[in-house]
């Protein structure tokens, strides 16, 4: 039966989308950082061979900095929001990504920009894990996905507000990056106080309480990193390893070099090229609505396999149609729109269904942290790559994202098993905690 030695906690708990509003807001800092921080570097760089301001080479090394840092914080913040607790975690990340914003402003060599970029990336990937479990821990199996994906649609306005930067500031040259990093890392502050109106997972408690009494029931028993090998979990969590990696290490190119593209390949202003990505705003809007009415549904599968198939054509529209403005916007209007049902959001879901409290964080984090440290090097020499094949580096990433996408179908196509179903039954005794968990419902 259903264990839970502290049903009041859930009465005092704030609502589910209050909830994933101040949560979810993990994903528009990551979104306005990730995508505010390749504009920004552009803006930063030489414009003639001895000037000042960052090189080619630099850049990439700086968004690989970047991408590794999200990793690193990601495999350690999602273990620690599994060991000591969701709150603590996702209060000290928003600090670091606060503190790092603050670089730029004490000058914008590579030098001084490196360990602050570094720090952002830390604290942006130790923030999502903690932040999407409590998400999911907060709500209910009618809720949940559509939560979740409101969630990563906030990472759209982080997007939105960085291109909108790029439109108005984008010709100030190095200051319109130093108000790029301003501008999220003031939002990061408001989302810093915001986070103190909400208490710990009161399923994490439970969890903590269960363990520490003794009480065997899955939540408090699967805790170890060895569990992730065995039965329910072990499926699940190859798949979501391999197909995310895949499918980030095609989205990263046009993601974080999108502008680079716009500017070194096409000979596209930034501020030109900002403004007409406008158009993939109501296209990310659109698909996540979208998605959130099938994301609880038994449709969403369908969606997935139509939106992959999306992202793959839209990113061989500029190798068919030359590397021109039009292309490119088709390019991202097209694989934002399609990636709402294939990438991001529809990970997230998988991730928080598969696995129970004590490794939930924990595996959200480990997901993350692979496919970040696989396209932090892709990121290092991705400038090098785009200046010599343009068209090859997109037919090989929409290979990639191929591939990644046809994994993740093989992994989910006929999972109907939730552990928030049965993460609260009892263990039968201790040798239990060495068998695969009960894969019944749980009762009320």
């Amino acid at each position: 039966m259903r264990h839970d030695p502290h049903p009041s906690r859930l009465s005092r708990a704030p609502h589910a989308w209050w909830v994933g509003f101040v949560c979810g807001m993990a994903t528009f800092v990551d979104t306005a950082a990730t995508t505010g921080i390749a504009v920004a570097l552009v803006l930063f760089q030489s414009m003639a061979p001895g000037a000042p301001g960052l090189t080619p080479d630099q850049i990439g090394l700086l968004t690989g900095v970047l991408t590794a840092g999200v990793a690193v914080g990601s495999l350690v913040g999602g273990r620690l929001g599994d060991r000591l607790g969701r709150r603590r975690v996702f209060l000290v990340t928003m600090a670091l990504i606060v503190v790092g914003s603050l670089t730029p402003f004490f000058g914008v060599s590579f030098e001084i920009l490196l360990p602050g970029i570094a720090l952002i990336g830390l604290g942006v990937g130790a923030d999502l894990p903690v932040a999407l479990a409590t998400i999911s821990e907060a709500a209910t199996d009618r809720n949940r996905g559509k939560i979740l994906v409101f969630s990563n649609l906030l990472g759209g306005f982080g997007i939105l507000m960085a291109v909108l930067i790029g439109i108005f500031y984008g010709s100030l040259g190095p200051v319109g990056g130093q108000i790029m990093f301003g501008a999220f890392g003031g939002i990061g502050l408001v989302v810093l106080a915001l986070r103190l109106t909400i208490p710990e997972s009161a399923i994490w408690l439970a969890a903590r309480d269960e363990r520490r009494a003794g009480v065997q029931t899955v939540r408090a028993e699967r805790t170890r990193l060895r569990d992730f090998g065995r039965t329910p979990y072990r499926r699940p969590f190859v798949t979501l390893l391999v197909y995310y990696t895949l499918a980030s290490l095609a989205i990263s190119v046009a993601g974080s070099f999108g502008t680079f593209v716009a500017v070194n390949v096409a000979g596209i202003p930034v501020n030109e090229y900002q403004g007409w990505t406008l158009l993939a705003m109501p296209a990310a809007i659109v698909g996540a609505v979208w998605f959130m009415s099938v994301a609880d549904t038994r449709f969403r599968m369908n969606w997935f396999v139509i939106g992959a198939v999306g992202v793959v054509v839209a990113n061989l529209v500029p190798v068919v149609f030359g590397f021109t403005l039009p292309a490119l916007i088709v390019s991202v209007v097209g694989s934002t729109f399609a990636g709402a049902f294939c990438f991001e959001t529809i990970m997230k879901v998988w991730t928080q269904e598969s696995f129970p409290t004590m490794m939930r964080s924990t595996a959200q984090g480990t997901i993350y942290a692979v496919a970040r440290f696989a396209t932090a090097g892709l990121n290092v020499v991705t400038p090098a790559l785009l200046a010599l094949n343009p068209s090859g580096v997109y037919v090989g990433v929409s290979i990639v994202a191929a591939l990644g996408f046809l994994i993740g179908w093989i992994g989910f196509r006929r999972a109907t098993r939730s552990s928030f179903d049965v993460e609260s039954e009892l263990v039968a005794d201790a040798s239990a905690t060495d068998r695969p968990a009960p894969a019944t419902p749980a009762t009320a």
